[in-house]
Protein backbone atom coordinates (compact mmCIF):
# COMPACT_ATOMS: atom_id res chain seq x y z
CA UNK A 1 0.00 0.00 0.00
CA UNK A 2 1.91 3.00 -1.39
CA UNK A 3 0.78 6.86 -1.61
CA UNK A 4 3.02 9.20 -3.10
CA UNK A 5 3.71 12.55 -3.62
CA UNK A 6 6.46 14.03 -5.47
CA UNK A 7 5.81 17.41 -6.35
CA UNK A 8 8.74 19.56 -5.65
CA UNK A 9 7.12 22.73 -7.43
CA UNK A 10 4.07 24.55 -7.54
CA UNK A 11 3.83 24.27 -11.47
CA UNK A 12 1.20 21.79 -13.29
CA UNK A 13 2.56 20.24 -16.36
CA UNK A 14 -0.15 18.57 -18.35
CA UNK A 15 -2.51 18.51 -16.03
CA UNK A 16 -4.65 15.63 -14.89
CA UNK A 17 -7.58 17.63 -15.04
CA UNK A 18 -9.80 19.91 -16.98
CA UNK A 19 -11.52 23.05 -15.45
CA UNK A 20 -14.55 23.47 -13.70
CA UNK A 21 -16.41 25.16 -15.65
CA UNK A 22 -16.49 22.65 -18.42
CA UNK A 23 -17.88 20.13 -16.18
CA UNK A 24 -20.67 23.05 -15.41
CA UNK A 25 -21.13 23.40 -19.25
CA UNK A 26 -21.23 19.28 -19.58
CA UNK A 27 -24.14 19.25 -17.08
CA UNK A 28 -26.04 22.15 -18.31
CA UNK A 29 -25.72 20.77 -21.69
CA UNK A 30 -28.19 17.63 -20.37
CA UNK A 31 -31.27 19.64 -19.50
CA UNK A 32 -33.45 20.93 -22.18
CA UNK A 33 -34.03 24.06 -24.18
CA UNK A 34 -31.08 25.28 -21.92
CA UNK A 35 -28.12 27.55 -22.49
CA UNK A 36 -24.86 28.31 -20.66
CA UNK A 37 -23.40 31.46 -19.92
CA UNK A 38 -19.29 31.72 -18.35
CA UNK A 39 -19.17 34.66 -16.11
CA UNK A 40 -16.22 35.79 -17.56
CA UNK A 41 -13.77 36.33 -20.11
CA UNK A 42 -14.44 35.12 -23.87
CA UNK A 43 -11.45 33.30 -23.68
CA UNK A 44 -12.85 30.55 -21.33
CA UNK A 45 -16.01 29.81 -23.12
CA UNK A 46 -14.18 29.79 -26.30
CA UNK A 47 -11.47 27.07 -24.84
CA UNK A 48 -14.29 25.00 -23.29
CA UNK A 49 -16.26 25.13 -26.73
CA UNK A 50 -13.33 23.98 -28.43
CA UNK A 51 -12.10 21.29 -26.47
CA UNK A 52 -15.41 19.88 -25.46
CA UNK A 53 -16.48 19.86 -29.80
CA UNK A 54 -12.96 17.76 -30.46
CA UNK A 55 -14.59 14.79 -27.92
CA UNK A 56 -18.45 14.89 -28.69
CA UNK A 57 -18.10 16.56 -32.25
CA UNK A 58 -21.12 17.99 -31.94
CA UNK A 59 -22.10 21.82 -32.32
CA UNK A 60 -21.84 23.35 -29.16
CA UNK A 61 -22.76 27.27 -27.94
CA UNK A 62 -21.42 29.00 -24.59
CA UNK A 63 -22.39 32.20 -24.22
CA UNK A 64 -19.25 34.64 -22.21
CA UNK A 65 -20.21 37.64 -20.37
CA UNK A 66 -16.90 39.09 -22.14
CA UNK A 67 -15.27 40.51 -19.68
CA UNK A 68 -12.02 43.31 -20.54
CA UNK A 69 -9.83 45.31 -18.52
CA UNK A 70 -12.47 47.64 -16.93
CA UNK A 71 -14.52 45.18 -16.15
CA UNK A 72 -11.96 43.47 -13.85
CA UNK A 73 -11.40 46.73 -12.14
CA UNK A 74 -15.32 48.03 -12.16
CA UNK A 75 -16.82 44.43 -11.92
CA UNK A 76 -18.91 42.51 -14.00
CA UNK A 77 -22.49 43.60 -13.39
CA UNK A 78 -23.12 45.57 -16.44
CA UNK A 79 -21.78 42.64 -19.12
CA UNK A 80 -23.49 39.99 -16.78
CA UNK A 81 -27.27 41.87 -17.61
CA UNK A 82 -26.17 42.54 -21.19
CA UNK A 83 -25.19 38.84 -21.92
CA UNK A 84 -28.57 37.61 -20.60
CA UNK A 85 -30.35 40.19 -22.52
CA UNK A 86 -28.65 38.34 -25.53
CA UNK A 87 -28.87 35.04 -24.73
CA UNK A 88 -32.49 35.48 -23.76
CA UNK A 89 -32.89 37.83 -27.29
CA UNK A 90 -31.01 34.74 -29.75
CA UNK A 91 -31.64 31.44 -27.78
CA UNK A 92 -34.91 32.14 -26.13
CA UNK A 93 -33.96 29.25 -23.95
CA UNK A 94 -35.85 27.81 -21.10
CA UNK A 95 -33.00 27.84 -18.58
CA UNK A 96 -29.87 29.50 -18.40
CA UNK A 97 -27.02 27.90 -16.48
CA UNK A 98 -24.65 29.66 -14.77
CA UNK A 99 -21.21 29.07 -14.03
CA UNK A 100 -18.41 31.38 -13.04
CA UNK A 101 -14.70 31.40 -13.74
CA UNK A 102 -11.77 32.36 -12.08
CA UNK A 103 -11.25 35.46 -13.00
CA UNK A 104 -14.85 36.76 -11.64
CA UNK A 105 -14.40 35.11 -8.91
CA UNK A 106 -11.29 36.36 -8.23
CA UNK A 107 -12.72 39.75 -8.26
CA UNK A 108 -15.65 39.04 -6.05
CA UNK A 109 -18.83 39.01 -8.30
CA UNK A 110 -21.75 38.26 -6.42
CA UNK A 111 -23.41 36.35 -9.40
CA UNK A 112 -26.50 35.63 -7.05
CA UNK A 113 -27.00 38.66 -5.86
CA UNK A 114 -27.18 40.03 -9.51
CA UNK A 115 -30.08 37.17 -10.39
CA UNK A 116 -31.89 38.52 -7.25
CA UNK A 117 -31.93 42.20 -8.62
CA UNK A 118 -33.42 40.64 -11.85
CA UNK A 119 -36.24 38.82 -9.41
CA UNK A 120 -37.00 41.58 -7.88
CA UNK A 121 -38.45 43.22 -11.52
CA UNK A 122 -41.77 41.83 -11.92
CA UNK A 123 -41.87 43.62 -15.44
CA UNK A 124 -39.00 40.77 -16.61
CA UNK A 125 -40.10 37.51 -18.38
CA UNK A 126 -36.70 35.45 -17.39
CA UNK A 127 -36.18 32.16 -18.40
CA UNK A 128 -35.24 29.74 -15.35
CA UNK A 129 -31.65 31.09 -14.20
CA UNK A 130 -29.38 28.37 -12.48
CA UNK A 131 -26.31 29.90 -11.07
CA UNK A 132 -23.00 28.04 -9.73
CA UNK A 133 -19.53 28.68 -8.37
CA UNK A 134 -16.72 26.71 -10.37
CA UNK A 135 -13.80 28.76 -10.30
CA UNK A 136 -11.09 26.30 -11.81
CA UNK A 137 -7.91 27.70 -8.93
CA UNK A 138 -11.03 25.53 -6.36
CA UNK A 139 -11.99 22.13 -8.00
CA UNK A 140 -11.85 19.98 -11.43
CA UNK A 141 -14.22 19.21 -14.05
CA UNK A 142 -15.66 16.42 -11.74
CA UNK A 143 -16.11 18.82 -9.15
CA UNK A 144 -17.86 21.45 -11.43
CA UNK A 145 -20.68 19.00 -12.88
CA UNK A 146 -21.04 17.99 -9.73
CA UNK A 147 -21.70 21.08 -8.31
CA UNK A 148 -23.92 22.33 -11.21
CA UNK A 149 -26.30 19.11 -11.03
CA UNK A 150 -26.50 20.09 -7.30
CA UNK A 151 -27.20 24.05 -7.81
CA UNK A 152 -29.97 22.75 -11.01
CA UNK A 153 -31.38 20.25 -8.26
CA UNK A 154 -31.33 23.34 -5.62
CA UNK A 155 -32.84 25.28 -7.82
CA UNK A 156 -35.95 24.01 -9.45
CA UNK A 157 -36.54 20.72 -7.32
CA UNK A 158 -40.02 21.06 -5.68
CA UNK A 159 -42.10 19.35 -3.41
CA UNK A 160 -44.87 18.08 -6.36
CA UNK A 161 -47.26 15.62 -6.55
CA UNK A 162 -46.22 12.07 -5.64
CA UNK A 163 -44.20 10.82 -9.33
CA UNK A 164 -42.97 6.83 -9.76
CA UNK A 165 -39.91 7.95 -11.95
CA UNK A 166 -36.63 7.61 -9.90
CA UNK A 167 -33.86 9.76 -9.86
CA UNK A 168 -30.83 8.88 -11.20
CA UNK A 169 -27.96 11.18 -10.99
CA UNK A 170 -24.97 9.61 -13.55
CA UNK A 171 -21.94 11.21 -12.55
CA UNK A 172 -20.03 12.38 -15.94
CA UNK A 173 -20.44 9.59 -18.30
CA UNK A 174 -20.30 8.92 -21.80
CA UNK A 175 -23.75 9.92 -23.83
CA UNK A 176 -23.82 5.91 -25.09
CA UNK A 177 -23.70 5.75 -20.98
CA UNK A 178 -26.51 7.36 -20.74
CA UNK A 179 -28.70 5.60 -23.28
CA UNK A 180 -27.89 2.36 -21.91
CA UNK A 181 -29.59 3.73 -18.37
CA UNK A 182 -32.45 4.57 -20.64
CA UNK A 183 -32.51 1.47 -22.01
CA UNK A 184 -32.39 -0.18 -19.05
CA UNK A 185 -35.11 1.64 -17.77
CA UNK A 186 -37.55 0.63 -21.08
CA UNK A 187 -36.05 -3.01 -20.36
CA UNK A 188 -36.91 -2.89 -16.61
CA UNK A 189 -40.35 -1.26 -17.19
CA UNK A 190 -38.76 1.63 -14.78
CA UNK A 191 -39.27 5.34 -15.36
CA UNK A 192 -35.97 7.32 -14.46
CA UNK A 193 -35.50 11.12 -14.13
CA UNK A 194 -31.68 11.34 -15.54
CA UNK A 195 -30.07 14.39 -14.41
CA UNK A 196 -28.15 15.36 -16.66
CA UNK A 197 -29.39 13.64 -19.89
CA UNK A 198 -27.22 14.81 -23.01
CA UNK A 199 -27.55 11.34 -24.75
CA UNK A 200 -29.34 13.56 -27.74
CA UNK A 201 -27.38 17.05 -27.20
CA UNK A 202 -23.88 16.04 -27.41
CA UNK A 203 -24.37 13.21 -29.85
CA UNK A 204 -27.38 13.51 -31.98
CA UNK A 205 -28.39 13.11 -35.24
CA UNK A 206 -27.62 15.00 -38.47
CA UNK A 207 -29.94 18.30 -38.75
CA UNK A 208 -31.30 19.67 -41.77
CA UNK A 209 -30.77 23.29 -40.40
CA UNK A 210 -28.81 24.34 -37.59
CA UNK A 211 -30.48 24.70 -33.93
CA UNK A 212 -29.36 27.16 -31.79
CA UNK A 213 -30.83 24.69 -28.67
CA UNK A 214 -29.81 21.68 -29.84
CA UNK A 215 -32.92 18.90 -29.03
CA UNK A 216 -32.92 16.50 -26.00
CA UNK A 217 -32.02 16.90 -22.35
CA UNK A 218 -34.07 16.23 -19.49
CA UNK A 219 -36.70 18.37 -18.90
CA UNK A 220 -37.78 21.16 -16.48
CA UNK A 221 -40.38 19.54 -15.57
CA UNK A 222 -39.14 16.53 -14.84
CA UNK A 223 -36.14 18.59 -12.79
CA UNK A 224 -39.12 19.72 -10.65
CA UNK A 225 -41.02 16.57 -9.56
CA UNK A 226 -37.59 15.13 -8.41
CA UNK A 227 -37.95 16.11 -4.86
CA UNK A 228 -41.18 13.96 -5.01
CA UNK A 229 -39.35 11.01 -6.60
CA UNK A 230 -39.75 7.32 -4.60
CA UNK A 231 -35.92 7.54 -4.48
CA UNK A 232 -32.61 8.66 -5.82
CA UNK A 233 -29.51 6.58 -7.01
CA UNK A 234 -26.49 9.12 -7.56
CA UNK A 235 -23.32 7.41 -9.03
CA UNK A 236 -19.73 8.04 -7.01
CA UNK A 237 -17.62 6.41 -4.97
CA UNK A 238 -15.74 10.04 -4.26
CA UNK A 239 -18.50 12.45 -3.94
CA UNK A 240 -18.94 14.71 -1.05
CA UNK A 241 -22.69 13.17 -0.40
CA UNK A 242 -23.21 15.81 2.28
CA UNK A 243 -23.19 18.55 0.00
CA UNK A 244 -24.46 16.46 -3.35
CA UNK A 245 -27.32 16.49 -5.06
CA UNK A 246 -28.70 13.28 -3.69
CA UNK A 247 -28.04 14.43 -0.20
CA UNK A 248 -30.30 17.90 -1.10
CA UNK A 249 -32.86 15.81 -2.01
CA UNK A 250 -32.48 13.95 0.72
CA UNK A 251 -32.24 16.36 3.50
CA UNK A 252 -35.00 18.70 2.08
CA UNK A 253 -37.50 16.50 0.44
CA UNK A 254 -37.28 13.07 1.92
CA UNK A 255 -36.27 11.38 -1.12
CA UNK A 256 -33.96 7.94 0.22
CA UNK A 257 -30.77 8.24 -1.54
CA UNK A 258 -28.75 4.99 -2.55
CA UNK A 259 -25.09 5.59 -3.26
CA UNK A 260 -23.08 3.21 -5.49
CA UNK A 261 -20.55 3.38 -7.46
CA UNK A 262 -20.15 3.73 -11.20
CA UNK A 263 -21.49 0.47 -12.74
CA UNK A 264 -18.36 -0.91 -13.92
CA UNK A 265 -17.28 -4.51 -13.64
CA UNK A 266 -19.63 -7.87 -12.29
CA UNK A 267 -19.31 -6.41 -8.50
CA UNK A 268 -20.91 -2.68 -9.21
CA UNK A 269 -23.16 -3.83 -12.05
CA UNK A 270 -24.26 -6.25 -9.21
CA UNK A 271 -24.91 -3.51 -6.64
CA UNK A 272 -26.39 -1.16 -9.16
CA UNK A 273 -29.34 -3.56 -10.03
CA UNK A 274 -29.09 -4.92 -6.69
CA UNK A 275 -30.41 -1.35 -5.50
CA UNK A 276 -33.07 -1.21 -8.33
CA UNK A 277 -34.74 -4.32 -7.35
CA UNK A 278 -34.32 -3.04 -3.78
CA UNK A 279 -36.45 0.04 -5.22
CA UNK A 280 -38.71 -1.20 -7.22
CA UNK A 281 -39.45 -4.99 -5.73
CA UNK A 282 -39.11 -6.27 -9.16
CA UNK A 283 -35.62 -8.53 -9.91
CA UNK A 284 -33.34 -8.72 -12.90
CA UNK A 285 -34.69 -9.41 -16.19
CA UNK A 286 -33.23 -12.88 -17.87
CA UNK A 287 -31.26 -10.38 -20.40
CA UNK A 288 -28.86 -8.88 -17.75
CA UNK A 289 -28.50 -12.29 -15.99
CA UNK A 290 -27.09 -13.59 -19.76
CA UNK A 291 -25.17 -10.93 -20.34
CA UNK A 292 -23.52 -11.38 -16.82
CA UNK A 293 -22.97 -15.08 -17.28
CA UNK A 294 -21.11 -14.03 -20.36
CA UNK A 295 -19.53 -11.77 -19.37
CA UNK A 296 -18.16 -13.96 -16.50
CA UNK A 297 -17.07 -16.40 -19.28
CA UNK A 298 -14.85 -14.12 -20.64
CA UNK A 299 -13.45 -13.65 -17.96
CA UNK A 300 -12.43 -17.08 -17.29
CA UNK A 301 -11.41 -17.46 -21.40
CA UNK A 302 -9.17 -14.33 -21.56
CA UNK A 303 -7.25 -14.98 -17.80
CA UNK A 304 -4.36 -16.86 -19.34
CA UNK A 305 -3.84 -13.38 -21.40
CA UNK A 306 -3.90 -10.93 -18.96
CA UNK A 307 -3.60 -12.19 -15.45
CA UNK A 308 -0.74 -10.18 -12.89
CA UNK A 309 -0.37 -7.53 -15.85
CA UNK A 310 0.11 -4.14 -14.57
CA UNK A 311 -1.94 -1.10 -15.47
CA UNK A 312 -1.17 2.57 -14.94
CA UNK A 313 -4.92 3.83 -14.44
CA UNK A 314 -5.67 7.99 -14.05
CA UNK A 315 -8.66 10.21 -14.53
CA UNK A 316 -11.50 11.42 -12.94
CA UNK A 317 -12.10 9.95 -9.12
CA UNK A 318 -15.27 7.93 -9.84
CA UNK A 319 -14.04 6.51 -13.00
CA UNK A 320 -10.61 5.62 -11.64
CA UNK A 321 -11.97 4.30 -8.59
CA UNK A 322 -14.75 1.69 -10.35
CA UNK A 323 -11.84 0.52 -12.40
CA UNK A 324 -9.77 0.30 -10.19
CA UNK A 325 -11.96 -2.24 -8.88
CA UNK A 326 -12.84 -4.15 -12.40
CA UNK A 327 -9.25 -4.59 -12.89
CA UNK A 328 -8.53 -6.61 -9.83
CA UNK A 329 -11.76 -8.53 -10.39
CA UNK A 330 -10.21 -9.58 -13.18
CA UNK A 331 -6.34 -10.19 -12.48
CA UNK A 332 -4.82 -6.76 -13.70
CA UNK A 333 -3.24 -4.87 -10.65
CA UNK A 334 -3.43 -1.32 -11.24
CA UNK A 335 -0.35 0.12 -9.96
CA UNK A 336 -0.73 3.68 -10.20
CA UNK A 337 -4.09 5.00 -9.97
CA UNK A 338 -4.34 8.96 -10.33
CA UNK A 339 -5.62 11.87 -10.27
CA UNK A 340 -5.62 15.90 -10.57
CA UNK A 341 -8.25 16.45 -8.22
CA UNK A 342 -7.67 16.73 -3.96
CA UNK A 343 -11.12 15.46 -2.49
CA UNK A 344 -9.41 13.57 0.07
CA UNK A 345 -11.31 10.58 -0.36
CA UNK A 346 -9.69 9.20 -3.78
CA UNK A 347 -7.45 7.16 -1.59
CA UNK A 348 -9.60 5.39 0.94
CA UNK A 349 -11.85 4.85 -2.13
CA UNK A 350 -9.11 3.05 -4.72
CA UNK A 351 -7.94 0.55 -1.88
CA UNK A 352 -11.48 -0.24 -0.65
CA UNK A 353 -11.98 -0.88 -4.10
CA UNK A 354 -8.81 -3.23 -5.21
CA UNK A 355 -9.02 -4.99 -1.44
CA UNK A 356 -6.45 -7.63 -1.36
CA UNK A 357 -4.19 -6.50 -3.81
CA UNK A 358 -3.81 -2.99 -2.26
CA UNK A 359 -0.06 -3.20 -1.29
CA UNK A 360 0.81 -3.51 -4.71
CA UNK A 361 -1.31 0.09 -5.69
CA UNK A 362 0.29 3.36 -5.71
CA UNK A 363 -1.96 5.90 -5.29
CA UNK A 364 -1.47 9.64 -6.18
CA UNK A 365 -3.50 12.52 -5.61
CA UNK A 366 -3.60 16.13 -7.54
CA UNK A 367 -1.19 14.74 -9.79
CA UNK A 368 -0.19 15.98 -13.55
CA UNK A 369 1.34 13.58 -16.24
CA UNK A 370 4.85 14.39 -15.41
CA UNK A 371 4.49 13.47 -12.14
CA UNK A 372 2.54 10.07 -13.12
CA UNK A 373 5.51 9.19 -15.84
CA UNK A 374 8.06 9.81 -12.83
CA UNK A 375 6.19 7.02 -11.36
CA UNK A 376 6.04 4.85 -14.00
CA UNK A 377 9.63 4.84 -14.80
CA UNK A 378 9.75 2.91 -12.05
CA UNK A 379 7.60 0.74 -11.89
CA UNK A 380 7.63 -1.29 -15.42
CA UNK A 381 3.61 -1.22 -16.39
CA UNK A 382 2.21 -3.38 -19.29
CA UNK A 383 -1.02 -0.55 -20.31
CA UNK A 384 -2.08 2.05 -19.58
CA UNK A 385 -5.44 3.15 -19.42
CA UNK A 386 -7.24 6.36 -19.37
CA UNK A 387 -8.12 9.80 -22.01
CA UNK A 388 -6.37 10.52 -25.20
CA UNK A 389 -4.02 13.19 -22.35
CA UNK A 390 -1.82 9.64 -21.57
CA UNK A 391 -1.03 9.47 -25.14
CA UNK A 392 2.58 10.86 -24.85
CA UNK A 393 3.17 8.92 -22.03
CA UNK A 394 1.90 5.30 -23.81
CA UNK A 395 4.43 6.68 -26.76
CA UNK A 396 7.59 7.40 -24.16
CA UNK A 397 6.72 3.90 -22.47
CA UNK A 398 6.30 1.88 -25.96
CA UNK A 399 3.19 0.78 -24.10
CA UNK A 400 -0.96 0.42 -24.98
CA UNK A 401 -3.23 3.18 -24.21
CA UNK A 402 -6.76 1.44 -23.85
CA UNK A 403 -8.66 5.08 -24.22
CA UNK A 404 -11.81 5.63 -21.74
CA UNK A 405 -13.22 9.02 -20.30
CA UNK A 406 -13.16 12.29 -21.06
CA UNK A 407 -11.53 13.63 -23.47
CA UNK A 408 -10.56 11.73 -26.26
CA UNK A 409 -9.47 14.03 -29.11
CA UNK A 410 -7.07 11.92 -31.00
CA UNK A 411 -9.38 8.84 -31.39
CA UNK A 412 -12.94 8.96 -33.12
CA UNK A 413 -16.32 8.37 -31.42
CA UNK A 414 -15.35 8.86 -27.80
CA UNK A 415 -19.01 9.86 -27.03
CA UNK A 416 -19.85 6.35 -28.15
CA UNK A 417 -17.65 4.45 -25.97
CA UNK A 418 -19.70 2.19 -23.61
CA UNK A 419 -17.88 1.54 -19.70
CA UNK A 420 -21.00 1.20 -17.36
CA UNK A 421 -23.22 -1.99 -17.19
CA UNK A 422 -22.24 -5.31 -17.75
CA UNK A 423 -22.57 -4.65 -21.96
CA UNK A 424 -19.97 -2.01 -21.30
CA UNK A 425 -17.97 -3.86 -19.24
CA UNK A 426 -17.45 -6.51 -21.41
CA UNK A 427 -16.63 -4.07 -24.48
CA UNK A 428 -13.63 -2.79 -21.89
CA UNK A 429 -13.08 -6.13 -21.33
CA UNK A 430 -12.65 -6.93 -24.80
CA UNK A 431 -10.90 -4.11 -25.48
CA UNK A 432 -7.99 -4.46 -22.78
CA UNK A 433 -7.36 -7.78 -23.45
CA UNK A 434 -6.59 -6.91 -27.38
CA UNK A 435 -4.55 -4.26 -26.30
CA UNK A 436 -2.72 -7.02 -24.58
CA UNK A 437 -2.24 -9.11 -27.29
CA UNK A 438 -1.93 -7.29 -29.88
CA UNK A 439 1.21 -5.46 -28.20
CA UNK A 440 2.64 -8.76 -27.43
CA UNK A 441 2.37 -9.69 -31.40
CA UNK A 442 3.75 -6.88 -32.57
CA UNK A 443 6.82 -6.40 -30.12
CA UNK A 444 7.51 -10.70 -31.50
CA UNK A 445 10.03 -10.93 -34.04
CA UNK A 446 7.78 -13.97 -35.03
CA UNK A 447 4.04 -13.06 -33.93
CA UNK A 448 1.12 -15.71 -34.32
CA UNK A 449 -1.81 -15.40 -36.01
CA UNK A 450 -4.05 -18.38 -34.04
CA UNK A 451 -5.38 -18.16 -30.68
Amino acid sequence: MTTQQIKTFTATRNACKVCAPLGASLAFAGIEGATTLLHGSQGCSTYIRRYMISHFKEPIDIASSNFNESTVIFGGRDNFFKALANIITQYNPELIGIATTCLAETIGDDVRSFIAELSDDSDVDMPKLVSVSTPSFKGTHAEGFHAAVKAVVETLAENTKPVKKINILPSIISPEDVRYLKGVAQDCAVEFTLLPDYSETLDGQSWQEYKVVPPGGVSVADIKAMGAAPATVQFGSTLDFPNSAGDLLSNRFNVPCYNVPLPIGIRNCDRFFGVLQEITGDPMGNEYNSRRGRLLDSYADAHKYIFGKKAILYGEEDLVVSMASFLAEIGIVPIICATGAKSGRFKDAVYEAVGDIKDKVTVSEEVDFIEIEQLALQLDPDLIIGNSKGFSLSKKLDIPLVRIGFPIHDRFGGARIRHIGYGGTQQLFDRIVNAVIEQKQDSSPVGYTYM
